[in-house]
């Protein structure tokens, strides 16, 4: 018996999207790749996200950490000048493209999303004509392989406001939950305790980035006994592959050197002045948490790091130091009263409110599922 015609049709079940992100290499592309890939989650719990990357970057351990499939591919470094590893770029790129591709088609991509770096060229140039391409640009001077992939991108995502790509959208930087969610006061006693600092001194985080800064390394570390002698405690990240010999200082709060921070929350609510580098990623994150801070933005480059930390310092949410007036003299001189001058320090951290996009992430979720043919879900949980 034929069942009655009721005139309405069933809606054929709607494809769980599959997000491949490219933002290989160091921690300032991989970070913000995963604080998208975990709003896309809370957006479509049932999407796949893949993460591309390469064998010698950080993603190899950064990436599983966070419960990420990592398809590896060929890196296709970018030679500044020209030399005879120009001459055989075509043959790699050709390759890394043809490796790309056949990652895109096995996992049924939907939309490929880069972040810059070596790892995104290959995957804009494999997507073209094939999957819509979301990029986003932390940096205010777009690198070679953002400036290739943003013509032909379906959407343009940036952090700062004056980024020369067609079409770009300002939406910030893409901060993990953990941090954009941060209550510093509320977490402040488990923090100083993860890290064996003292309970109640005024402290200090240094770091350099994912790798270390040798600058930064031995200006603080060489300032240990003006800190002691001040009362301030200091948690230091000098890399993986650095050392620090700090003298101990009885009865003074401890220094504490750490090769890496597993816990970048925890650091950051341990805290109450952080001296660092100035990548994007991270004046974003010292911005979203409300934290003072010295800048001593890397000496090289185009000088983008010391733009990143403009607004922070025009604000007054923090200071900027160039890396050759780094010194122990300077930290001594500077960076140790600072830190114990709490009233200052209120100060900035309130001068410090409103420069992040604490959204971010999830805007930046609702671009790529809605370039990939998924616009329609709202954020669930966080």
């Amino acid at each position: 018996m034929s069942q009655p015609d009721t005139g309405a049709e069933k809606a054929p079940a709607r494809k769980a999207p599959t997000v491949v992100v490219a933002g290989g290499g160091t921690a300032g592309h991989i970070e913000p790749a995963m604080a998208l890939a975990d709003a896309i989650m809370r957006v479509r719990p049932d999407a796949t996200v893949v993460a591309l990357g390469t064998e010698r970057g950080l993603e190899t351990r950064l990436v599983p950490e966070r419960g990420y499939p990592l398809e590896l591919i060929p890196p296709v470094p970018m030679p500044r000048k020209p030399t005879p590893e120009l001459l055989r770029l075509p043959l790699k790129v050709r390759d890394s493209v043809k490796r790309t591709r056949a990652v895109l088609d096995r996992v049924g991509a939907d939309v490929v999303v880069g972040f810059g770096g070596y790892v995104s060229l290959p995957a804009y140039l494999a997507a073209r004509g094939r999957v819509p391409i979301v990029v986003h640009e932390a940096n205010k001077h777009p690198g070679i392989a953002n400036k290739v992939g943003a013509r032909f991108a379906a959407k343009v995502a940036a952090a700062v406001p004056g980024t020369p790509l067609p079409g770009a959208e300002v939406v910030g930087i893409p901060l993990r939950h953990t941090i954009t969610s941060l209550d510093r006061a509320a977490l402040r006693a488990q923090a100083r305790a993860h890290f064996g600092l003292d309970a109640d001194a005024p402290t200090v985080l240094a770091f350099g980035g994912s790798q270390g800064a040798r600058s930064i390394n031995e200006a603080v570390a060489g300032a240990a006994q003006a800190f002691a002698q001040a009362g301030v405690g200091v948690l230091h990240a000098h890399g993986p592959k650095n050392t620090v010999a700090v003298r101990e200082f009885p009865d003074a709060p401890p220094y504490v050197p750490v090769p890496y921070l597993e816990r970048m929350d925890l650091a950051y609510a341990a805290a109450d002045l952080v001296l660092c580098r100035s990548g994007a990623m991270t004046v974003a994150e010292v911005s979203a948490v409300g934290l003072p801070a010295v800048f001593v933005p890397l000496p090289h480059g185009n000088g983008e790091q010391a733009l990143n930390a403009e607004p922070a310092v025009r604000a007054g949410a923090g200071l900027l130091v160039e890396d050759q007036e780094l010194t122990p003299e300077y930290v001594a001189e500077r960076v140790v009263p600072l830190a114990a001058d709490s009233e200052r320090l209120a100060k900035m951290s309130a001068a410090a409110v409103g420069l992040g996009h604490g959204e971010a992430d999830e805007t930046l979720a609702r671009m790529v599922l809605e370039a990939g043919g998924h616009g329609d879900g709202n954020v669930r949980g966080g």
